[in-house]
């Protein structure tokens, strides 16, 4: 089987992936971005990997990225099925108008789990649930994905979860204790203080005024907040930090690499993710949760992350789930694991345990059997006068 596989990037957590899905089929992946989304840490960069891949030179017009080649490359590349991802206001109807010029199936990867509210998204939503509806396949992160896609009036039979996952032989590693303590050393922590850690942007959508809201209701004296990474609110919270009194209590460590992220998840004795719902997002997944399991991190997480909807993060068992914008109920989650080591050590054990499965493999299966449905025999493939009334529709809406 031969696949045009076309994604904006190939980041640090898509390599393993992009590599394992490469060894089961013929995949050439095309990259239409140049790294530059809103959501996306520019110090990261792209990445490359043992799979075929090219990655295509565009401008940006407005907020959308134009990659002209794009359209003669699938025009011209020899293949069985078309996959691609949601993102690319340019990349996506392109290669899905190609899908169809060239009577080929569609496979839509997503991770979205909400209507979008901009005024833009509102705009495009008649052309969006038209390319849902008529995809031949839709690969999700998650049944909460899965969940979202059914309520738009999506056959539940043609939705395949590809359980999103990172390298956990990287994130699972032995983290040396040199390599810990440089950490504290230079964050100014002390060995004997527990941390509770966020890791990841720090922007509105991420939730962290509640997160730090939640701290100062803790009533332990032993634990310190360790807020790691950059953005665009990284002063806001360090002057909310500052009119709240806690500098004493609250280290901000700026951009952290990805190969020097399993440090930071070997010292902290839980891991929070309080990200809350906003017009332009509901956090998809939250992958730093993945990588924090492998170290052992107990996870607290808001209702709004795709990890815990997803079933990653299990209440309970290995970490908490919580209402977004709720500093109390992210204090009270938090107070439990420090009053409770056992259940703390308990959570800890479990999260190893359901990650460990929660691997590239499992990802991948949700692929192939996406691939294998489409080509094992499609009743039909949507027409392009269907598209093009789709776009007039559009237009005339505008």
């Amino acid at each position: 089987m031969r696949v045009a596989f076309v994604t904006n990037m190939c980041t640090h957590y898509r390599v393993r992936t992009f590599e394992t899905l490469s060894a089961y089929c013929s995949v050439k992946y095309y990259f239409f971005s140049a790294g530059s989304e809103w959501y996306w840490q520019r110090n990261h960069g792209t990445r490359t990997g043992q799979f075929e891949f090219e990655y295509l030179k565009g401008v940006a017009v407005g907020g959308t990225r134009i990659t002209p080649t794009l359209v003669t490359k699938l025009l011209k590349e020899p293949c069985d099925v078309f996959v691609k991802c949601i993102n690319g206001r340019f990349a996506l109807p392109v290669t899905y108008l190609i899908s169809r010029l060239r009577r080929k199936p569609f496979v839509l990867w997503t991770g979205v789990w909400m209507t979008l509210q901009t005024p833009f998204h509102r705009l495009i939503y008649p052309l969006t649930r038209y390319i849902y509806r008529n995809a031949d396949a839709i690969v999700v992160y998650g049944e909460h994905v899965k969940r979202y896609l059914m309520s738009q009036g999506i056959q539940a039979e043609k939705i395949f979860v590809a359980a999103h996952a990172i390298d956990n032989s990287f994130y699972c590693k032995v983290v040396d204790q040199r390599e810990t303590q440089k950490v504290l050393d230079r964050l100014r922590i002390s060995p004997s203080q527990r941390i509770v850690l966020y890791l990841g942007r720090m922007e509105a959508n991420k939730g962290l005024t509640y997160l730090v809201e939640a701290f100062r209701r803790l009533t332990s004296d032993d634990v310190v907040l360790l807020l790691a990474g950059d953005g665009a609110e990284s002063n806001r919270l360090r002057e909310l930090v500052f009119t709240l009194g806690m500098t004493d209590r609250v280290r901000f460590a700026s951009y952290v690499p990805p190969d020097e992220t399993p440090a930071y998840y070997a010292l902290a004795y839980v891991s929070v993710l309080p990200s809350i719902t906003t017009k332009v997002s509901k956090e998809t997944w939250g992958l730093v949760t993945n990588e924090a399991m492998n170290q052992g991190c107990p996870v607290i997480a808001s209702d709004a992350v795709g990890a815990a909807a997803g079933g990653l993060i299990q209440d309970g068992v290995n970490g908490f789930i919580v209402p977004e914008r709720d500093p109390e109920a992210f204090a009270a989650a938090i107070q439990r694991l420090l009053d409770d080591p056992c259940l703390r050590q308990r959570m800890s054990d479990d999260s190893r345990a359901i990650v460990s499965t929660w691997d590239n493999e499992l990802m991948v299966m949700g692929f192939r059997r996406a691939l294998d449905y489409v080509t094992g025999g499609v009743e039909s493939l949507s027409t392009l006068s269907d598209l093009t009334n789709t776009l007039q529709h559009t237009t005339v809406s505008k």
